[in-house]
Parts: structure tokens; sequence; C-alpha cells
């Protein structure tokens, strides 16, 4: 008995227990981890086929809410840019009824004098230059002397 008592309570009989009732536990932890695993990636599986699902589901909706409140932003800013034409053409009729404003835009604009005034008019000699350009034109048809005032007036515009 002296004999299996020293070789039990021996240092490489303890370790070699030891060692074995580690590799035990590491046995049994590796199963258990992949019992759960096992279970973990079916649920995962089906997690993540949700996910997709919802995402797809929800991919259109979006882009039509996402599409929608953009033209909600242009539609009120032009909303307010109308808003802000209705004004200043409220303001430009005010003036118009201001007989002071009117007489001011006909003298402007047609020339127009108060009797008892002398009108002048300033010719630029580049402009009366350009007139006797235009004398040409009387070379050629009608046509052509039509067609270039229409050119001559849309360009004005522009």
């Amino acid at each position: 008995m002296a004999v299996k008592d020293r070789d039990r309570f021996s240092t490489a009989t303890r370790l070699r227990l030891l060692g074995e009732q580690t590799a035990a536990r590491v046995y049994r932890s590796q199963s258990r981890r992949q019992a759960r695993r096992s279970r973990l990636t079916g649920r995962a599986a089906l997690l993540a086929l949700v996910l997709c699902s919802l995402v797809v589901a929800l991919a259109y909706p979006m882009r039509q809410y996402v599409s929608q409140r953009a033209q909600i932003t242009d539609l009120q800013r032009q909303q307010q840019q109308a808003r802000k034409r209705v004004e200043q053409l409220r303001d430009l009729k005010a003036r118009w009824q201001d007989d002071a404003y009117a007489e001011q835009q006909i003298r402007l604009r047609l020339h127009y004098v108060m009797p008892g005034e002398t009108g002048y008019t300033v010719v630029d000699p580049g402009l009366a230059k350009q007139s006797r350009a235009d004398l040409r034109g009387a070379r050629r048809p009608w046509y052509a002397n039509v067609w270039d005032g229409v050119d001559k007036s849309d360009a004005s515009d522009q």
C-alpha cells in the first residue's frame, strides 16, 4: 500500500489527473458550444431572412416617400416664388395708380413733354452710322428685310 499511496500523491500522478480533468472539461464545453452554435445558426439564419425581407418590403415605399418629400419641397419653393412675384406685381400696380409715377413713366418711355417745355433728342453718332448701314437693305428683297427685323427684335428681348 505504501507504493500505491506514494504513486497516488506523486506530482506526476497529480498532473496527469489534472490534465485528464481539464481535457474532459474542454471536451464538454466544446460540445456545448457546438450545440449552442447549431441552435444559434438556425436563429441567425431566420433573423437574417426576416431582416432581408423587411429591407425588400420597405425599399420601394421609402423611395416613394423620399421622392414625394422632395417634390413637396420643390412645390413649396415654387409657391414662395409665386407669392413674391404677386407681391411685386401688387407693388407695381400700386405705383401705377399714383399719377406722378405714371407721368414720369410716360415722359421717360414715350418722350412726352409738358406744354412750354422743349424736348431734345440726342443722337449717338455711332447709331447714325448704323442706320446708314441699314439703308443697304433697300437693295435686298423685302422678305429678307422682314426676316432681319424679326431676328433683331428677338435678339433685343434676350
